[in-house]
């Protein structure tokens, strides 16, 4: 009896040694698989794609924050020239003007300049200018064409300005960073024309203004007569310097490249 005990446990004990031999791989399968290139990439894990480097700049600047101011004013600017209030618009006009000249000194004395900054002054004049030719037509201080003149002009540059801020924009091309404006990807240096525009449209709209708190007859002629002429000028100048934006190679330029294809 205790022999064929003995011959059951040595059968055990070899029938558990085979069961375990076969779960455990072999040697050279644990080869096959460390030789295996296809395998091998199986087990590695992926990497992240690395996103470039991205250029970022200060934003949070006083100059910026004056030009902030003057487009925050604009609301208000025009309430009050529907309300006939031209004492408080005349104001904001002489506010807007100083403000534009703190703002660009600053900037070069201080060296705050900022992409941002180059998109956020002609943006503020742009802003002011908008309110004052729709609240002015609206009041019937300025022809009405004139007026579509000066506002499709500017609708039109504002549509090229998105579509070339995408095309700009480095990769990813993702929503957040599209309206991330500490990723500079365009400076807008306007033209000699539109620098002369823009001086000629602020006179016009500035001088309206100014006139409404004068008598209809001042120094012995017609103070809104004697604008018909600058109105002329200013609808001559706003559609050149919107020419000059398409045809000139120097107004727009691609921060690290070339300017995008339209």
């Amino acid at each position: 009896m205790a022999s064929i005990s003995l011959r059951r446990g040595l059968l055990l004990d070899a029938r558990i040694h085979s069961f375990r031999q076969c779960q455990r791989p072999s040697f050279r399968f644990h080869r096959f698989l460390s030789s295996s290139p296809s395998l091998q990439s199986e087990q590695r894990p992926k990497t992240r794609l690395k996103i470039p480097d991205t250029i970022r700049e200060n934003i949070y600047t006083l100059p910026n924050a004056l030009t902030m101011s003057r487009i925050v004013a604009c609301p208000v600017l025009g309430w009050s020239i529907l309300r006939g209030n031209f004492e408080l618009a005349t104001s904001l006009l002489v506010y807007a003007g100083l403000t534009d000249l703190a703002d660009g000194y600053l900037a070069r004395r201080f060296k705050m300049r900022s992409v941002l900054g180059t998109i956020l002054d002609p943006a503020a004049d742009k802003t002011l200018m908008t309110t004052l030719t729709v609240t002015l037509s609206m009041g019937g201080y300025i022809p009405v064409p004139l007026a579509v003149i000066i506002i499709g002009r500017d609708v039109l540059l504002t549509l090229s300005a998105f579509v070339i801020r995408y095309k700009s924009l480095p990769e990813p091309k993702t929503f957040a960073r599209y309206w991330d404006f500490g990723i500079p990807s365009v400076e807008v240096k306007p033209t000699e024309i539109s620098k002369v525009n823009t001086a000629l449209q602020l006179l016009l709209m500035g001088a309206t203004t100014f006139a409404q708190l004068l008598p209809t007859s001042f120094a012995l002629f017609d103070v809104n007569s004697s604008l018909i002429g600058l109105q002329w000028i200013v609808g001559a100048t706003t559609i050149g310097s919107g020419l000059s934006y398409v045809f000139s190679s120097s107004a727009v330029r691609v921060i690290g490249g070339k300017r995008p294809k339209p």
